[in-house]
């Protein structure tokens, strides 16, 4: 397994930007209500989202700027409902944060960026390092190309890997967790666009504020 260098993890500045919901502000019981209120019953939900769960948004920032946001794995930290604490490993690229939704689950993440199509491909995975399965593919399209007018368009999918269904690599959980990534699968649409709104809330005021999107800290 992939051993984090030891350093103190990245303390990451309270986001200050109303409508962000993130781990510190609310817990997940209480957060869950309004999960749930997001996830209608009136459309058959298998059928949308049983094999694979996409949400999208629009955002009045520029879409270099949300780019080059996203392509840094630690942007992860403001924008995510739970993974804090990012910690570089001993692997290149490969980072290793909580996943506080997942009580003592260390999750870890390398990110694939290719500018030209701005895409941006976070590989994840629970407990383990070496399989990284989890695979969050999201694109930054430039909106006055589909919708003639300034901004951007985020297209997040996610597909259902078997392993939502039974962990690939059981030996490597921690022995008293609850919860498995995939016990979530149901609400992931509903968990993605909580997020998605997260990072539509914080590109959006800081580029009407005249802030870099991508905030200091970061460089």
């Amino acid at each position: 397994m992939t051993e984090a260098i030891k350093a103190a993890p990245i303390e990451v500045p309270d986001v200050g930007v109303p409508g962000v919901h993130r781990i510190e502000d609310y817990a997940l019981k209480e957060l869950m209500p309004t999960v749930l209120d997001m996830t209608r019953a009136v459309y058959p939900h298998d059928e949308i989202f049983g094999e694979y769960c996409t949400v999208h948004d629009y955002i009045a920032a520029p879409p270099d700027e949300v780019y080059d946001y996203l392509s840094d794995t630690r942007s992860l930290a403001e924008w995510t409902y739970s993974m804090r604490g990012f910690e570089r490993t001993d692997t290149p690229d490969l980072w290793v944060s909580d996943d506080r939704i997942g009580t003592e689950t260390r999750i870890y993440t390398r990110t694939e960026a290719n500018p030209q199509a701005r895409t941006v491909d976070y590989h994840c995975a629970w407990d383990q390092g070496e399989h990284l399965w989890m695979i969050y593919l999201m694109r930054v399209v430039d909106a006055q190309k589909v919708f003639h007018k300034p901004g951007s368009v985020v297209l997040w999918t996610n597909c259902h890997h078997p392993f939502y269904e039974n962990n690939g690599y059981p030996e490597t959980a921690p022995a008293d967790r609850p919860v498995w990534v995939g016990d979530f699968w149901n609400i992931f649409a509903a968990g993605h666009l909580l997020e998605l709104k997260n990072l539509k809330a914080i590109c959006e005021h800081r580029h009407a504020n005249g802030l870099p999107i991508k905030p200091e800290w970061m460089n």
